[in-house]
């Protein structure tokens, strides 16, 4: 963003928002704000993500820096992610649009319904 006048989304920042505020993203980073996990207690978690879906977000996530894995030298290896110091900055933004997702949401429902039936009406 530019200035207070203009909201312009260039491509750098829309590549990154599309990749730390999608589906799994959200619910990755809201189990790694509470604690450290490893791959098979975040499927568990999220029992919707496929395996290659979830590796695909942990990837994307670790690139963008906000988080990290370690690789724990057990038998078997064990890799465990948290969250980092940059993904932790991340809650704030992510609090307050869930905050005015909660208090739209009621008009967001009525402007849906009246589109469906003005496109029910055209159709």
């Amino acid at each position: 963003m530019d200035t207070d006048d203009e909201f312009l989304i260039g491509p750098p920042h829309r590549e990154l928002l599309d990749q730390v505020l999608d589906k799994w993203s959200l619910s990755v980073l809201g189990e790694l704000c509470e604690r450290p996990c490893r791959f098979n207690e975040l499927r568990r978690a999220i029992p919707q993500v496929t395996q290659k879906s979830l590796t695909a977000t942990l990837r994307r996530l670790e690139r963008n820096g906000v988080i990290e894995r370690e690789v724990v030298s057990t038998r078997p290896v064990a890799i465990t992610y948290r969250i980092t110091p940059l993904g932790k900055t991340l809650r704030h933004p992510v609090d307050v649009l869930l905050e005015w997702v909660s208090e739209n949401m009621p008009a967001v429902t009525r402007a849906r319904e009246a589109f469906d039936m003005r496109e029910e009406t055209n159709s």
